[in-house]
């Protein structure tokens, strides 16, 4: 789709130089809007909505000035041009204090109206977007329908607009679940970005092989199997917002590549010869301290303060029980929608026991144990029974089990029980997947492979689709 060219009111009585003002804006791109009088200025302002105005002082109809002051009570953010032949410097104080953008004395030169008129531009169009932006907050239901109604959120909600509207890169950190990337498509939605792209990348869940590649793209025949040209992350972003999900994954090495891109704004592909500039917002997460982890030399410090030019800290489920009741009664009626079943509500105990659990997955948990849950009842309301192995793994104890072993096998048992259950929850957290549960598990992906395989463990069973 074209871009608009923009409309410029030329308010003039002599004829001359009205024409000539006209074929020089038409010379420059601009849709021009001739009027004689005072009175054609206000129609024509009314009916085709001029991007900028340039009057003439003295009217045949009408005071300029109350002109002026009638274009500016309609369309405040409207600039408007001031021309005149008096030399008197009082006029000129009097426009501006009345709202002109600027004020020209006759004779005037060409040059001199095309820079107040880009300079003038520029501003309308930003007016345009702080107006589109101000809609935005005002029709946003915010982050309460989709995190909750507690204090903390409310808190959060506050930071992530007033973050929305500057151009920082911000660096959202909150345990697995807490809704990282949830927030960080709400800074880029309340931005001046939102009709740009949105595009995520979980550095987590892609193989350092394959990281700067996807990051930055390529170009055919940079390297083996490289049959065909691909963008990367960062040019399909282009415009819009990129977020980095688990940033801390990436090795020093790509670190350093990915520091120098923010930097110069400029990314050359793989196997390519030219550099390509960026225009694209970070919103990059993690669940680890990032800053701790740069002391102890495990991230770069220069990459880590590049990227917190702006903190937001998610706090976890357990810290806000109060959004316990709302979200699991939302997830529900959702569940229930989806998977057909007539499930409305949850029993007071179900309710208590969801409160009293700790949530180490946060909400992802959450909406992963009441969609199971809602999928195992057998009444109108979830209860207690369909929750209680999904939130406490095996009902009868070990010891029970065990009957006449000896201490170390009974030993054995519960440390192998224990191993399910923790890997069992850390997979529900991370929805399945292999290398944040094993992160959340403070182990290597090799060692977690071999105890899935132990224990008849199947990672993909606890991924959304085979849950539901």
């Amino acid at each position: 789709m074209p871009e608009l060219r923009p409309r410029v009111l030329i308010v003039e009585d002599d004829a001359p130089n009205r024409r000539l003002l006209a074929a020089l804006l038409k010379a420059e791109g601009w849709d021009v809007l001739p009027a004689e009088n005072g009175a054609q200025a206000l129609a024509l302002a009314a009916t085709e909505e001029p991007w900028v105005v340039l009057l003439d002082l003295g009217l045949p109809d009408r005071p300029g000035m109350e002109i002026l002051k009638e274009l500016k009570r309609r369309r405040p953010s409207m600039p408007v041009i001031m021309l005149t032949g008096d030399t008197e410097v009082s006029s000129a104080v009097s426009a501006l204090q009345a709202g002109a953008h600027n004020y020209f004395t006759k004779p005037i030169r060409s040059e001199q109206v095309l820079a107040a008129l880009k300079g003038a531009l520029e501003q309308f169009r930003l007016s345009l977007q702080v107006d589109h932006l101000t809609q935005r907050l005002a029709g946003n239901e915010g982050l309460a329908r989709t995190m909750g109604p507690s204090l903390q959120i409310q808190g959060l909600e506050v930071e992530v607009r007033r973050v929305a509207a500057t151009p920082f890169t911000v660096l959202v950190h909150g345990e697995t679940g807490t809704g990282k990337e949830v927030v960080s498509r709400a800074i880029h939605e309340l931005s001046a970005r939102a009709a740009q792209p949105f595009i995520a990348l979980d550095c987590g869940a892609i193989p350092e092989t394959l990281l700067e590649s996807e990051l930055f793209g390529y170009e055919k025949g940079a390297f083996s199997g490289a049959d065909r040209r691909k963008e990367g992350h960062f040019l399909l972003a282009q415009g819009g917002t990129l977020f980095l999900d688990e940033i801390g994954n990436l090795p020093l090495g790509l670190q350093a590549k990915l520091l120098r891109v923010l930097q110069e704004k400029e990314l050359k592909p793989l196997g390519g010869t030219r550099s390509v500039s960026l225009d694209v917002r970070i919103v990059a997460a993690s669940n680890h301290d990032l800053e701790q982890e740069a002391a102890q030399g495990r991230f770069r410090q220069d990459l880590y303060f590049r990227l917190a030019e702006f903190k937001l800290e998610l706090p976890s489920l357990r810290d806000r029980p109060e959004d316990i009741p709302y979200l699991a009664q939302r997830i529900l009626e959702e569940a229930s929608v989806e998977l057909r079943r007539p499930v409305h509500g949850l029993s007071g105990q179900a309710l208590e026991m969801l409160r009293a659990h700790p949530w180490p997955g946060n909400v992802r948990e959450l909406r992963n144990v009441i969609r199971q849950g809602v999928l195992h009842s057998q009444g109108v309301e979830l209860e207690v029974d369909a929750l209680m192995s999904l939130l406490k793994p095996g009902s009868v104890s070990t010891a029970k089990r065990s009957g006449g072993s000896t201490l170390r096998q009974i030993g054995e048992n519960a440390l192998a029980q224990a191993e399910i259950e923790a890997i069992r929850e850390a997979l529900r957290a991370s929805s399945g997947k292999i290398l944040p549960a094993a992160r959340a598990l403070s182990t290597d992906n090799k060692t977690l492979h071999v105890k899935l395989k132990k224990y008849g463990i199947r990672a993909r069973d606890f991924e959304p689709e085979s849950q539901a």
